[in-house]
């Protein structure tokens, strides 16, 4: 059992009708794409052709931002909002789509840009299927 399951289900109060499997699926993916894509931008800076991949570098950067917050903020249930969840949602989807094109651009050569690309290809599916079960 992951801390994010644990943590879900110690929760003191109810969570409405929040899909629990696909909050804690949401919360993991979000933090994952958010290392990935620290780590990714990372290597991208010891590439020798480090100037070719500035755009996949502050990509990674925007993404990991906007995934770490998402993942805090699906963490927080009290007060809790629909509509600003539904809008941090949208915008890591978003996010995710361009890092995961930008990093697949650069796969072939880079395999720290394949996995972050993958990672990115999650998260994106992770927040839309939420989304969708929110309504």
């Amino acid at each position: 059992m992951s801390v994010a399951d644990q943590m879900l289900q110690s929760y003191p109060a109810d969570l409405g009708g929040i899909d629990r499997e696909k909050l804690r699926a949401c919360i993991e993916a979000c933090l994952e794409c958010a290392q990935a894509c620290t780590a990714c931008a990372d290597a991208c800076l010891s590439e020798e052709a480090v100037a070719d991949l500035r755009t996949c570098i502050r990509t990674d950067l925007d993404c990991a931002d906007v995934c770490e917050t998402t993942g805090r903020v699906l963490s927080r249930h009290t007060g809790y909002d629909a509509n600003v969840t539904r809008a941090v949602l949208e915008a890591c989807a978003t996010v995710c789509r361009a890092c995961g094109d930008e990093c697949a651009s650069h796969a072939e050569m880079h395999e720290h840009c394949r996995v972050c690309a993958e990672a990115c290809r999650r998260c994106e599916q992770a927040c839309r299927e939420l989304l969708s079960s929110l309504g």
